[in-house]
């Protein structure tokens, strides 16, 4: 969600400019939009002598994970990490504000470009080796279950689908690849039930830190912490486990860190086949979009990228 409805709306954006001029205690000179992130509306805060980034966070679902979150970022800031943008608190101390119904967060500006290549890779793998050792319990945050509901939700509402006329052109897309995500489904299964017998070793995990990493002032960072959970770290190295280079990097940075871990391909299987239905769920959720039936078909092509993780998931 890039700032929908409101990219042109000068009052809106006074309104929301003069909040956080009065929330946050600061003089608000502009406030333009920031195309950062999925979930919220992201602007840019320029004052006299700094910039801020703000997201303003519209979708109920995901207000809760959006500030439960927070906690966790101040913890990491706190002890060390310099590569997340700090929090700005509120004027009495909070993590958030309440603006309309959305959930507000303000943040140090990063004047960077996202950037994510194979070289990258070392650097984001480093960064992760610093935030897995501060893994500490106790925050209100998820933690991975090793599920496969997901795989129930999307046929639950490929289902519902069929109650109006108007999704016929998503429906005929769905059934063309009904035969490759049935089998999807039942490797999930699989996985699913094999993981759950040994749930050890979990850590923060970013979930998209590659989609997240930013470069600026030869500074690297990540941004959008808003998905942390407690899960396996094959949650952070799945999307590259197709490439033996990338999981020899992975291991090989975990081990030059002292953190006794090694890549499980049972748990990188199954967040390959769990990130499948999970990627086509969130698009079956915005079908209003008027070009969703051809998202879907372009994802679903044998051609995206998520299929290679899938190849590679078939053979463990």
């Amino acid at each position: 969600m890039e700032n929908k409805g409101h990219i042109n709306d000068a009052p809106y954006m006074q309104r929301l400019s003069d909040f956080i001029s009065q929330e946050y205690n600061l003089i608000a000179k502009s406030i333009t939009p920031a195309a950062r992130g999925y979930y919220g509306e992201t602007w840019r805060l320029d004052t006299t002598d700094k910039s801020y980034f703000a997201k303003v966070d519209y979708f109920m679902r995901h207000q809760i994970i959006f500030q439960n979150s927070l906690s966790v970022i101040e913890y990491l800031c706190d002890n060390g990490i310099g590569f997340i943008p700090k929090i700005i608190k509120t004027k009495s101390n909070m993590l958030y504000s309440e603006f309309d119904s959305a959930t507000v967060g303000l943040f140090e500006w990063i004047d960077g470009t996202n950037i994510e290549t194979d070289e990258t890779k070392v650097a984001e793998y480093q960064m992760l080796c610093e935030i897995y050792p501060l893994t500490k319990q106790g925050f209100g945050i998820p933690t991975m279950t090793f599920s496969n509901s997901v795989v129930v939700q999307v046929y639950e509402k490929w289902e519902s689908l069929k109650d109006t006329h108007q999704n016929n052109v998503i429906l005929s897309t769905l059934e063309k690849y009904r035969e490759n995500l049935s089998h999807c489904a039942s490797r999930l299964a699989h996985f699913s039930s094999v993981c759950r017998m040994n749930t050890d070793h979990f850590y923060f995990t970013h979930g998209d830190a590659g989609g997240n990493f930013f470069v600026g002032n030869d500074r690297n960072y990540f941004v959008d912490w808003d998905e942390v959970i407690y899960a396996p770290i094959e949650r952070d190295a799945w999307v590259m486990c197709c490439h033996d280079w990338a999981r020899a990097l992975f291991n090989d940075t975990l081990n030059k860190n002292n953190i006794p871990y090694q890549l499980r391909m049972e748990r990188l299987a199954y967040y390959c086949y769990y990130m499948l239905f999970w990627y086509l769920g969130e698009f079956l959720a915005d079908i209003e979009k008027p070009d969703i039936a051809k998202i879907i078909d372009e994802y679903l092509d044998e051609t995206c990228w998520i299929w290679d993780r899938v190849r590679f998931a078939d053979k463990v």
